[in-house]
């Protein structure tokens, strides 16, 4: 293991720049998909706010009994996607109207009859916060006999989803593009490597040394390669946090970076990056050496 660790450290020596490039392409490739990754993040912080306001509101009937009303609130309470129920009379209603819709103030104040009907405003819980989830609520909930009608802005939710689906998709084919060309720079620095050591690999065969024992050194090279590459890309994006975090003092919105966890596994695709550029090189040209 030492003499592996030794030989791929001397490779960066052997090739400094072919090494430098392989370093800075997976830096930069993981750097972008990071960067997308940190919009994502921080939309999604943004919009955790907006999201916990989703919810289903269903009108109930007028004459609709009160222990039917708390039957089904129960009822409903138990749907695994909801978090709470909360009933809303008809003076609530109206009160409410009058202290939120100061306009129509004067109107609500000279009404004889309330015109509005009691609901049940039904939140959901994290994760259920989709247009599949909520719709599917609102279907079940639509189905009791006392419900006149359901609410749950069905239009802006569906554009949510549609705006976070087009993210991920352009997050993962950028992301794959740039891997695919530092999975190419990395082969060809191995191949390089491997062209250049070509004899002293011809003599440690003769000596019956292994393939595995041969291929060693250039895997640790490419995992090493990927490990600085992740590492490099963690210190750009915190970079790039710091200046638009700078940019943001004073608006009263702080912007959120990697937790821990992504930043550990931001290396460790970089490192499974490198070796298996490394493994398909190695595998493919050692074969004519």
């Amino acid at each position: 293991m030492r003499l592996v660790s030794r030989e791929a450290l001397l490779s960066f020596r052997r090739a400094p720049l072919l090494s430098a490039l392989s370093v800075t392409t997976i830096a930069f490739s993981l750097f972008v998909v990071g960067l997308f990754g940190l919009v994502a993040l921080n939309l999604r912080a943004a919009l955790r706010g907006v999201e916990e306001r989703v919810e289903v509101v269903a009108y109930l009937l007028r004459g609709t009994p009160p222990e039917t009303i708390a039957t089904a609130s129960e009822d409903i309470s138990a749907f695994p996607e909801v978090q709470t129920v909360d009933y809303v009379s008809a003076e609530q209603a109206l009160a409410r109207a009058r202290t939120t819709m100061v306009e129509f103030r004067d109107v609500y104040r000279d009404l004889e009859v309330n015109p509005l009907p009691a609901s049940l405003e039904i939140s959901l819980k994290e994760g259920f916060r989709d247009a599949e989830h909520v719709r599917a609520l609102a279907d079940r909930v639509k189905a009791y006999q006392f419900v006149e009608d359901v609410r749950y802005g069905r239009d802006w939710i569906e554009r949510l989803d549609k705006l976070r689906n087009i993210a991920g998709l352009v997050v993962m084919t950028i992301g794959l593009a740039f891997a695919v060309v530092a999975v190419v720079i990395i082969g060809t620095t191995i191949r390089m490597t491997v062209l250049q050591r070509a004899r002293e690999i011809a003599i440690m065969r003769l000596v019956g040394a292994s393939d595995w024992f041969v291929r060693g050194p250039f895997l640790l090279e490419g995992a090493l390669k990927g490990f600085l590459g992740g590492a490099l890309a963690v210190l750009l994006s915190y970079l790039g946090y710091l200046l638009f975090q700078g940019n943001q003092l004073g608006s009263g919105t702080g912007l959120v970076f990697f937790q821990p966890i992504h930043i550990a596994l931001i290396m460790l695709f970089g490192t499974l990056l490198g070796l298996s550029a490394s493994l398909v090189s190695v595998g493919r040209h050692l074969r004519n050496v």
